[in-house]
């Protein structure tokens, strides 16, 4: 029997934005990819964050010259976020690449899963708004709409 899996997802861009505490945060998330260290790649990732109390936190990609040493931007912030605010719970997380693509890119396959981690382990969605150079959005409500069959602790009980 085949079944289908289908995803929601909000397509718009900056400008059109009407939530204006969004809107800061993305271009808080942009301008924050300066710091990024990518100098094999030059992909520079940035990622930035809102806590339930308005707190918001970024994050950049590291690469290594030992490629699996680098870590991404979201890991690099859900990290901090996770550690250093336990108590609180992640709203939006914004991911931004400076380079110039016709669409915005996605969190790879490892930041997903880590996503999807965050988000059961606090009981309440994240929504990821994925934003390209030029401003254009992407947004789904939820990281089960980037990873549907996520791997869960469900499964080591």
């Amino acid at each position: 029997m085949k079944k289908q899996l289908s995803i929601q997802y909000e397509e718009t861009t900056i400008e059109d934005l009407a939530d204006q505490n969004l809107k800061d945060l993305i271009v808080e998330t942009i301008a924050f990819a300066q710091n990024a260290y990518a100098p094999y790649s030059n992909f520079k990732v940035s990622a930035g964050l809102r806590l339930t109390d308005g707190t918001i936190l970024k994050g950049t990609n590291v690469e290594n010259a030992s490629y699996p040493v680098s870590i991404c931007a979201e890991r690099t912030l859900l990290a901090h976020a996770v550690s250093n605010y336990p108590a609180l719970k992640i709203t939006d997380v914004v991911v931004y690449v400076d380079k110039d693509l016709p669409t915005p890119v996605p969190p790879c396959g490892l930041c997903r899963q880590t996503l999807s981690e965050v988000e059961q382990r606090q009981q309440s969605p994240i929504r990821i708004i994925m934003v390209a150079k030029n401003g254009d959005i992407l947004s789904v409500e939820s990281t089960v709409d980037l990873l549907p069959w996520s791997f869960n602790a469900s499964y080591l009980a």
